[in-house]
């Protein structure tokens, strides 16, 4: 069982700048560092969108195309943390964001939130002027 709780969102002026952290209360005996971590976001009436994913030992990510050379993944596997920093947020980064956990992915899976065992609630991200 892992345990995900988002925090780091609010309101922000477009051009601006704002980081997610997700940390991780793993129960399964497994370490943190054997989970590979993804960021989604949503919003109303539409599917989850991928946005970034990190592998456990955090040498490899992946980012989608929306988002590349704009948002940064890095994680922390001593304080079972991970962080995404959004800078040169645009109106339509408006969305709530998700951080989604799992041990048994490969590369090709990263961006599937349907291959993700565990999520969190979600931090609300508002780009706005």
């Amino acid at each position: 069982q892992v345990q995900l709780v988002e925090s780091g969102g609010g309101l922000v002026p477009p051009g601006g700048s704002l980081r997610l952290s997700c940390i991780a209360s793993v129960n399964s005996g497994r370490a943190f560092r054997t989970y590979s971590v993804g960021w989604f976001r949503q919003v109303p009436g539409s599917e989850r969108e991928f946005v970034a994913a990190i592998k456990g030992s955090g040498s490899s990510t992946y980012y989608g195309n929306s988002v590349k050379c704009r948002f940064t993944m890095s994680r922390d596997n001593a304080k079972n943390t991970v962080y995404l920093q959004m800078n040169s947020l645009r109106t339509e980064d408006t969305a709530l964001y998700y951080c989604a956990a799992d041990d048994q992915l490969i590369t090709s899976s990263l961006g599937n939130p349907y291959q993700y065992d565990y999520w969190g609630q979600g931090t609300q991200v508002t780009v706005s002027s």
